[in-house]
């Protein structure tokens, strides 16, 4: 009897494991009126310094190759 009160004990934390990710994106997604992650803008809407600088150095990649 006291290998399946083990097991048991032993399955449910196993599961808790388990369903702990899925409980905590329902936790955000009800927590911010149906926004698990705050607002976030559309992809390519919003300007950034990484983006800028990758434009920068590929112009600059292309024009060197272009005047060989």
């Amino acid at each position: 009897m006291g290998g399946v009160l083990e097991l048991f004990v032993f399955m449910v934390i196993i599961a808790t494991a388990a369903f702990a990710p899925l409980g905590y994106f329902i936790y955000k997604y009800t927590n911010k009126n149906a926004q698990p992650f705050g607002d976030t803008e559309p992809h390519g809407d919003s300007h950034s310094f990484v983006n800028d600088m990758a434009e920068t150095v590929i112009h600059f990649v292309k024009s060197k190759l272009g005047k060989k």
